[in-house]
């Protein structure tokens, strides 16, 4: 069984995140952990910390998280049918949002953790919300990062974005393996150079490695050259049928440049494409 930790803010977002995993994992036996953390800086009055009793948390807090994750459940019952390999939980929590997912991801030892994204909107030029910014960089657990727009539908060709500089132990990319295996489908190994200089002995060496390590499944190496990570992603993107975007977040090189910027008015991947974040556990 895989365990799936599904967070919620019970907005728009997160219930498409919520959709796509379920569609994502149709086939395999999966335990569903809806979470919802009331964070510790939503305890405010008037600008000022407020200590409130337990019972002021039970009913100001807990007893309308539970009444909405309940309700998250009815519309799954709704909107889904019955799926024997899926078990769903809920998951209330107050206190500091990384360190209650970093306990759920602990105590429930979660293979994934899927969340929405809404991205950037109005003056907030930002790729990813702050909070999915800390927990795919603070949170040390595959992530699955869902944009807005993002719908479901069969896995074709999957992006690999990457340096050749492994930072990381390979093993780091078994879920990719997991994915190609059940899905069928295609691995773009993209190395992206701002100039065209070649591979040297170290980046072939380790892209041998990857040829390696791949060589059972469909994979291809790809090489563009230009001077902004994210607008090569979208051009790859664009010029291909790619349905989802893989990162090692220890790859910081590549990981910041395609998350972390502010040129959205140029790139749409953001909003459609959901991303797989890599992490190497404890």
């Amino acid at each position: 069984m895989k365990n799936i930790l599904l967070l919620t803010d019970f907005s728009e977002n997160s219930w498409n995140a919520i959709k796509y995993a379920i569609n994502y994992f149709e086939y395999e036996a999966c335990y569903f952990y809806l979470l919802h953390v009331n964070k510790f800086d939503n305890f405010m009055l008037n600008d000022a910390p407020y200590i409130a009793t337990e019972e002021t948390i039970e009913a100001v807090y807990t007893k309308p998280a539970k009444v909405g994750l309940r309700k998250i459940l009815k519309q799954i019952t709704e909107q889904f049918s019955p799926n024997k390999k899926h078990k769903f939980y809920t998951v209330s929590e107050y206190g500091f949002f990384i360190e209650s997912i970093r306990k759920q991801v602990a105590d429930k030892r979660i293979d994934y953790l899927v969340m929405g994204t809404k991205g950037a909107s109005g003056l907030k030029k930002i790729i990813i919300g702050s909070n999915t910014s800390d927990v795919i960089t603070k949170v040390k657990c595959t992530t699955l990062v869902v944009p807005e727009s993002a719908e479901f539908i069969k896995l074709e060709e999957i992006a690999f974005p990457t340096d050749f500089s492994l930072t990381y132990n390979l093993q780091v990319l078994q879920p990719i393996l997991d994915i190609l295996e059940t899905s069928k489908s295609a691995l773009k190994i993209l190395h992206i150079c701002k100039n065209k200089d070649a591979l040297d002995n170290d980046q072939n060496r380790n892209k041998d490695l990857l040829d390696d390590y791949f060589s059972h499944l469909p994979h291809s190496f790809h090489f563009l050259t230009n001077k902004k990570v994210e607008d090569a992603i979208q051009c790859f993107v664009e010029s291909r049928d790619i349905n989802m975007i893989c990162m090692v977040a220890k790859n910081l090189n590549y990981f910041q440049q395609i998350l972390f910027h502010s040129k959205v008015e140029e790139i749409s991947y953001h909003t459609e494409i959901p991303f797989l974040v890599l992490h190497e556990k404890n």
